[in-house]
């Protein structure tokens, strides 16, 4: 372990080992609630060991009931925190607790905002959320979604069913994603709870599957894949009689299984015997990508595009390090249709490059196409803080120095 690692190494144990004393727990019920040894778990404590596997953090985290970016080396300071988007969360949190925005109801107008309006608007919050503006989102979201609310409560018939479809369609990605992408994982799930409130009145299985596929999405940020999986698996056998009526429900049943990958990696099952099942998952949605091609139902992205993504993601989160690069080679990243999902995949190839012997340069420039393709969503990112801050201890040349100097800056990590 070199010295940029040895330094992040201490970090991180230091904040397990912090948050392990402080609920009273000795070392060995840490080993037996994560499954990991207590030797390991010693050398990790003690900075002798990097806590850097996914399915290993995500046990720690499990173990000592925090999410997994707590105990990444760099957690978000105050400044990251501040803007536009993290203002708008407390008028979210009201919505999401049943109460209206204005409860005298003096500014709103009498009659309730034309379906039209709303569907136009709905689209462009998503929109939004894919592009990674999350502050024009977070901006506009309470408005939008108490529009839906009022238009609802006063609607009946086919009229009704139309603004509750759009009001899930507002609930999720939109606002799900977005709080999760901001750090609120409690209130996120709050999101995807009032979308299936409103999707079990339209009695529609397909969008019941869609929610299961929301659920999932959370409680893997939530440090739960077992009960993601669970999640994905539930809806996918729900999704699987109402194949063949489209291409949405195909896409559905492949972002299900792109998810139960993510969940299986998650649990530490992607590599050896066991990753045979996440092979499996991959190979699926790559057959369902090849029918249904590039789509965009459901306000997701779903096609083979997507899916190159998750292989460098999976192959990165499980530290297969030269496979997460060789799988990115196959992807280009204008096949990839969003800011968002182009960010993740360059944050994910700077990750497996910065753990790559001479591929420094490589590292330094995904990072830097990262934070271009969408900032907000990088600087807020604890993963791709984390690859920011090993590559900024590593860096040589003077131009590198300088980039990652001006990256550190913006994303206010020590340089």
């Amino acid at each position: 372990m070199n010295g940029a690692d040895g330094a992040r190494a201490a970090v991180i144990g230091r904040a397990v080992k912090s948050r392990r004393l402080r609920q009273g727990m000795s070392l060995r019920a840490l080993a037996d609630l994560s499954g990991l040894s207590t030797g390991y778990l010693s050398m990790v404590e003690n900075g002798q060991r990097l806590l850097d596997r996914t399915s290993h953090i995500t046990a720690v985290a499990d173990a000592l009931r925090v999410t997994p970016s707590e105990l990444l080396t760099w957690s978000l300071p105050v400044s990251v925190r501040a803007g536009a988007a993290h203002e708008a969360v407390p008028a979210l949190r009201l919505l999401l607790m049943g109460l209206p925005l204005d409860p005298s109801g003096g500014d709103r107008p009498a009659d309730p905002v034309p379906v039209d309006v709303l569907a136009r608007r709905v689209r462009e919050a998503n929109r939004r959320y894919h592009a990674a503006a999350y502050d024009a989102l977070a901006v506009s979201l309470p408005v939008l979604l108490d529009d839906l609310q009022q238009a609802a409560v006063s609607a009946a018939g086919p009229a009704r069913e139309q603004l509750l479809r759009l009001l899930a369609d507002a609930y999720h990605p939109a606002c799900a994603l977005l709080l999760k992408a901001l750090g609120y994982v409690d209130l996120a799930w709050m999101a995807v709870t009032r979308a299936a409130e409103v999707t079990a009145e339209l009695d529609d299985p397909v969008r019941t599957a869609s929610s299961g596929f929301f659920h999932a999405h959370i409680l893997l940020a939530a440090g739960s894949p077992g009960q993601a999986l669970a999640r994905a698996r539930s809806a996918a056998d729900q999704l699987q009689p109402r194949l063949g009526r489209g291409p949405a429900a195909e896409a559905l049943l492949g972002e299900l299984h792109l998810i139960s990958a993510s969940a299986l990696t998650q649990l530490g099952r992607g590599t050896g015997q066991e990753g045979d099942d996440v092979r499996g998952h991959l190979a699926e949605a790559e057959r369902l990508a090849a029918r249904t091609g590039e789509v965009t139902a459901w306000h997701l992205n779903f096609g083979p595009a997507n899916v190159g993504v998750h292989h460098v993601s999976l192959n990165a989160a499980l530290g297969l390090h030269p496979e997460a690069a060789e799988a990115g080679e196959r992807v280009h990243p204008g096949q990839v249709a969003t800011a968002g999902r182009r960010a993740v995949l360059h944050a994910d190839l700077a990750r497996a490059y910065a753990h790559l012997p001479s591929h420094h340069e490589q590292a330094v420039r995904h990072l830097l196409d990262a934070e271009a393709a969408a900032p907000q969503r990088i600087h807020a990112d604890p993963v791709a803080r984390d690859t920011a801050a090993h590559l900024i201890t590593r860096s040589r040349t003077t131009a590198d120095r300088r980039a990652l100097s001006g990256l550190a800056r913006r994303m206010n990590l020590p340089s």
